[in-house]
């Protein structure tokens, strides 16, 4: 039994050993939230500048994780009337809690090559609940420009606000909301490089 378990200690290791730290890149970490409004019109909120860590295993992605921080203060529609009230309290309440976390804790193969079926908890406003994510793997190799490795995916999700205490005005607006989320990430190491690099040019 002992020899069993040790066995699966070190099979657990080997895997998590295979796995790659990259960074997410903020530019190129966004977001987009869609609802109903009164059944006339779906608006879209859009976030970026991300940020966090991806462990990725490129042999088996099922074995990767994601830790994102998501800066809900810089949420913009484009209307400055509507972005206000979403930053106000009866909704997000940025100057109190200007980000929010989304952390992985289980991958599984999705339907299709390429996908993924990501499982993690999403907090907001101190309010964490589970939420599932379909994932689609873009890409992973060299970025051309950067010379660095890697890796694409888009993310597609629903989620209801009123889980996280933002349910003004539900049901005339939509509990449930629409999310996408687009992200690149690079390899920590060489990345930190690149931007070493890139700092001393200027």
């Amino acid at each position: 039994m002992y020899r069993i378990a040790f066995a699966t200690v070190l099979v657990f290791f080997a895997q998590a050993a295979s796995a790659t730290t990259y960074t997410l890149e903020p530019n190129y970490t966004q977001g987009v939230l869609r609802w109903d409004h009164l059944g006339f019109s779906y608006p879209a909120a859009q976030f970026a500048q991300g940020t966090g860590t991806l462990e990725f295993d490129e042999k088996d992605p099922t074995m990767s994780s994601i830790k994102v921080t998501i800066p809900i203060a810089s949420l913009n529609t484009g209307a400055p009337e509507l972005d206000e009230h979403l930053k106000s309290e009866d909704f997000f309440e940025v100057a109190k809690y200007p980000t929010a976390t989304f952390v992985s804790s289980r991958v599984e193969k999705g339907m299709g090559a390429n996908r993924l079926k990501v499982t993690g908890n999403l907090t907001i406003r101190k309010i964490t609940r589970p939420v599932v994510l379909e994932v689609t793997l873009l890409k992973v190799g060299k970025n051309v420009r950067t010379e660095v490795p890697t890796v694409g995916f888009d993310a597609r999700g629903t989620l209801k606000r009123s889980d996280f205490g933002l349910g003004a005005f539900v049901p005339q607006v939509s509990d449930e909301i629409q999310l996408l989320v687009t992200t690149q990430a690079a390899e920590s190491k060489a990345y930190a490089a690149f931007l070493e690099a890139k700092k001393a040019k200027k």
